[in-house]
């Protein structure tokens, strides 16, 4: 959520902003006249009532005065207004309730500003590759990830489906492990070596954890309800994010760094017809999540750390990738700027998104009332907040299946991962 103040003094910067993210010149001026108009009615609305109480004040010691003087007629007509003031004031707090709820909506549907470097763009194909790493490979044999796991008879998604219907996998024996295997390591490296703190969430959250991270009111149909005050986490930044709502930090906590594995679950409603077949996009996933809360000065040089912590994950398992920056077109509602990452499919021949790092800058703070307070200073500052995936386990068990899949059909395990398999080398169909 961004700074009213802000936007009445910037109003062109905000239009402008909303012009870079793809809205129409029209629409860009249309949001922001209807949120400047909501604030001077409201503004206006609370000048209205502090003149009122203001009268019903003065009033009050008035009729003290006329009372002391014996001036009946005075008082009484002074009572009379009072009263009419005092039913204004109850109506105008009502009616202050309206205009503050109109005013929280508008804005809660403006999404955050780009920042300057952020390259101008429509869509993915807009995106800037900024590196890339390992050395893309793909034989004339190679298969992709549902043809390898149903010809080893451990991925089955018409049994998923039976089950919970489309979109959903059924994962056995040591595909199964080897998924469990890649969230451990992450875990592990993660925590030992990037210097997150490991938390294991609820996963079902209410709407205020939801509307602090940005998923609602405007994105709700892409959640799962889960009855009539929780919903099923579409990320794990949702909890991981809130833990410092509603709370003032001291200057000297941050930065704070949080990661957690969690299923994650997604409606997916504006992918019909994308990905329908194998793992790559689906109701129900696990994920790593890396959440950063720091402060203003920080939070660039964090989201720059953060994406290389995100990129060690795939270099220790040996997968080739690039990182891009995606561009105003593309970029999540709440980010000021995104890096993903996209490891290379030998199956498909082409490179998909497994992890995702955003800078908010203080967007979702505002909505979370996450503040902190610097040394010698009384009034707080909104922390500011990143988050991105360390990686998605479903994308990056593709990728290992891909990447090191054999002529044969078998999959040989990458060596970071033979550990957490018991020594296992290779993965083959039963024989027999």
């Amino acid at each position: 959520m961004l700074d009213i103040r802000w936007i009445r003094e910037n109003p062109e910067a905000l239009a402008d902003a909303l012009r870079k993210r793809g809205h129409s010149a029209e629409a860009a001026a249309s949001v922001v006249e209807a949120v400047i108009l909501a604030d001077e009615a409201r503004r206006a609305h609370l000048g209205r009532l502090q003149e009122a109480q203001e009268r019903r004040n003065a009033a009050s010691r008035e009729i003290g005065i006329a009372m002391r003087g014996g001036d009946r007629e005075t008082a009484e007509r002074l009572k009379a207004e009072i009263a009419e003031l005092k039913s204004f004031v109850q109506d105008g707090e009502a009616e202050e309730r309206r205009l503050d709820a109109e005013l929280r909506d508008r804005l809660a549907g403006i999404p955050n500003p780009p920042l300057e470097e952020v390259p101008v763009g429509a869509d993915e194909s807009d995106n800037v590759e900024i590196r890339k790493a390992g050395e893309t490979l793909r034989p004339n044999w190679a298969r992709e990830h549902f043809e390898l796991g149903e010809a080893l008879g451990q991925m089955d998604f018409e049994r998923a489906a039976k089950l919970s219907g489309s979109r959903f996998t059924v994962l056995s024996g040591q595909l199964a492990r080897l998924e469990r295997a890649l969230g451990q390591f992450m875990l592990d490296l993660h925590t030992n070596e990037h210097g997150y703190t490991e938390v294991q969430p609820p996963l079902l959250v209410r709407d205020e954890a939801l509307f602090g991270t940005g998923q609602l009111p405007k994105f709700a149909e892409d959640l799962f309800h889960a009855g009539e005050s929780h919903w099923l986490i579409p990320t794990a930044e949702v909890p991981l994010t809130n833990l410092v709502r509603e709370e003032i930090l001291e200057s000297g906590q941050l930065p704070l760094r949080f990661t957690a594995l969690t299923p994650c679950f997604r409606s997916e409603a504006g992918s019909a017809g994308r990905d329908t077949r194998g793992m790559l996009r689906q109701h129900q996933f696990y994920k790593v999540e890396l959440v950063s809360i720091t402060d203003a000065e920080s939070s660039l040089d964090e989201h720059e750390r953060m994406t290389e912590c995100a990129e060690t994950v795939l270099k220790k398992l040996g997968l080739p990738f690039r990182t891009v920056i995606l561009c105003t077109g593309d970029m999540g509602f709440g980010a000021r700027k995104t890096y993903d990452i996209e490891v290379w499919l030998p199956g498909q021949g082409a490179y998909r998104e497994i992890s995702s790092c955003s800078v908010c800058g203080d967007f979702q703070a505002r909505r979370m009332n996450a503040r902190y307070r610097l040394p010698d200073e009384r009034q707080p500052h909104f922390v500011h907040t990143l988050n991105g995936s360390g990686v998605a386990l479903g994308r990056a068990l593709i990728a290992v299946m891909e990447n090191y899949q054999n002529e044969d059909g078998s999959i040989s395990i990458p060596d970071v991962l033979q550990p957490y398999m018991g020594g296992m080398q290779r993965i083959e169909a039963a024989k027999g």
